[in-house]
């Protein structure tokens, strides 16, 4: 399947975020795994079936095509991530590092699978699944070896590169499919059996697997409405085209007297394929989304987006009275924009009030989900400032996402920070490997402790001074005082949790504590030291061999 059509779908109407995630994975694994078995099939097609021993080879080959590429794709991942990890702050290099990973894992993954012989065996590995995991490393591991000022710089040129590669896929399609020599009116009808074909092998790989995932009860069942999509919404394109080339133009089949080549016809039958579910799947998944109502807000989403609306409104009444005292506009229009967006910010705090009316256990919800919002981009300040170390950073991130899902679904709330989640395999892995090559002493693992519930109560005192400006300004926004409070109080209780294991750590850390503190603040100088010369070279008020000048001093702690 190829997923971006549908995830550009999914993003458009505002499909569940969950059912974007299933459709993607799905898809890349699902990538990995044909391509090894259509190479098998198709050595068996060219070289000829001779038994059991054909079958035996088979199956060595794909296990070895994907626990090869599995195990290959790790390690091309994470020595990509270790040399991302060493750029710092120069966004063509890291770019250029995470376009190698892919391009280098695909090349030389290939280059094994024609050279690699154990025993006169050939040795064949998955270039596809190697990639996939490589850039999975990259996705889940690496990217936090990013430098901060790269993140955006990283989003937007993967975001453009991956529009340009589907552009050209499909451009490159079209000329293939033009370039055939056949006659596609006389292909009407079995163009027309493949796609039924497809469309129930779909279904059947969709529908019984979910169905038992959701009878496990290993985690939230999938709704009917997601299977549907997820079986109508596979569309066709680049891979399968590129097996298609892949077939030798000499194969051929017993008794075919045909003007076309065995290739050409197979190549007619996947292009009539992959079009209709571009022309006709594609064009009908969105009155699908709409029908089943994936795109409706949630009871929650409804207070949060009326929340935004009267939040941006009243951010431009400010600024509005901010242009009439500097006399950028004249009384009669300051007061005619002025009564607009009022009325437009009484309207959302009505339909807000509407909003708990309907359910009142809401508005809590909204308060917290806010709230966390604060927590990630204050923890994400910490990071930048280097406050924080990757590993402690991820940690944090995680709990607080797995707060917003339980927010999003009603359940409970942390009682305490002590509250760990496990790691994903990536962190677990990368753990295993560290703490074998070079175990944490006894002072190193107190120190991170620290850290920890240090990044901890700041970030939670941060919240807490936000909240309460928030509801003095905004009285009656987030719900009434009573919900307010139990909020606050839940947030005062897990601040000075925070604080009690900070002190703790700290009394163990001893002598080595005001260094820490030292380098904290050193770092945090650090950074306003940057940030303050960005800003002047931003303004055009330094000129650029200065501003390097300056940026050389900062590193070599002369500012």
């Amino acid at each position: 399947t190829d997923p971006v059509a549908v995830l550009a779908l999914f993003k458009e109407y505002g499909a569940p975020k969950r059912l974007s995630l299933i459709f993607e994975g799905e898809s890349l694994f699902n990538d990995g795994t044909s391509l090894a078995l259509f190479l098998i099939v198709l050595e068996i097609a060219v070289a000829g079936y001779h038994g059991i021993g054909t079958l035996a080879e088979g199956t060595f080959m794909f296990t070895t095509m994907v626990v090869g590429g599995v195990l290959f794709g790790l390690l091309m991942g994470f020595v990509f991530s270790r040399l991302i990890g060493r750029v710092n702050n120069n966004e063509h290099i890291e770019i250029t590092l995470t376009m190698l990973v892919a391009h280098l894992t695909f090349i030389l993954t290939e280059v094994l699978s024609h050279h690699l012989v154990l025993f006169g065996q050939e040795i064949k590995f998955s270039s596809i699944i190697a990639t996939v995991m490589a850039s999975m490393v990259i996705g889940n591991y690496g990217r936090f070896k990013i430098s901060p000022r790269v993140e955006e710089y990283m989003e937007k040129f993967w975001g453009y590169f991956a529009f340009l590669s589907n552009s050209l896929v499909f451009i490159l399609m079209g000329l293939l499919f033009a370039a055939l020599p056949i006659q596609f009116e006389h292909f009407i009808l079995p163009i027309t059996i493949t796609v039924g074909v497809v469309a129930i092998g779909r279904a059947l790989s969709i529908y019984p697997v979910v169905g038992v995932v959701n009878w496990m009860k290993k985690e939230a069942p999938i709704p009917a409405s997601w299977q549907h999509l997820l079986s109508w919404g596979s569309l066709r394109g680049a891979l399968a085209v590129t097996m298609v080339l892949l077939i030798p133009d000499t194969l051929t089949l017993p008794g075919w007297a045909y003007d076309f080549t065995v290739k050409e016809f197979i190549a007619a039958l996947t292009i009539g394929c992959v079009y209709f579910t571009l022309l006709v799947k594609a064009t009908t998944i969105g009155p699908m989304i709409r029908r089943m109502k994936l795109a409706d807000l949630t009871p929650l989403e409804s207070i949060e987006y009326h929340e935004s609306r009267a939040l941006v409104t009243s951010q431009v009444l400010a600024r509005l009275q901010d242009f009439r005292e500097k006399g950028y506009i004249k009384e009669e229009v300051y007061q005619e924009l002025k009564q607009d967006y009022t009325k437009r910010y009484e309207e959302s705090l009505e339909a807000c009030q509407a909003c708990f009316r309907q359910g009142a256990e809401h508005m809590g919800r909204a308060l917290q989900a806010y709230a966390l919002g604060v927590e990630q981009r204050f923890l994400h300040e910490l990071f930048v400032y280097q406050e924080i170390t990757e590993s402690e950073y991820k940690e944090i991130l995680n709990k607080i996402q797995i707060q917003l899902a339980r927010v999003e679904e009603g359940e409970a709330q942390l009682s305490g920070v002590s509250e760990r989640f496990t790691k994903d395999w990536f962190e677990q892995l990368v753990d295993w490997v560290r703490d074998g090559l070079r175990p944490r002493s006894q002072q190193t693992l107190i120190m991170e402790e620290y850290r920890y519930y240090r990044a901890q109560e700041i970030i939670l005192n941060k919240v807490i001074r936000r909240l309460r400006a928030l509801h003095e300004r905004y009285a009656g926004l987030f719900g009434d005082a009573a919900v307010f409070e139990g909020t606050m109080v839940l947030y005062e209780k897990l601040r000075a949790d925070a604080l009690k294991k900070r002190d703790i750590a700290a009394e163990k850390i001893g002598s080595e504590l005001s260094f820490l503190n030292e380098s904290f603040g050193r770092a945090a100088l650090h950074k306003a030291e940057e940030k303050a010369l960005d800003e002047l070279l931003e303004n055009k008020m330094l000129p650029r061999k200065i501003g390097i000048m300056l940026y050389n001093d900062i590193k070599g702690g002369v500012v």
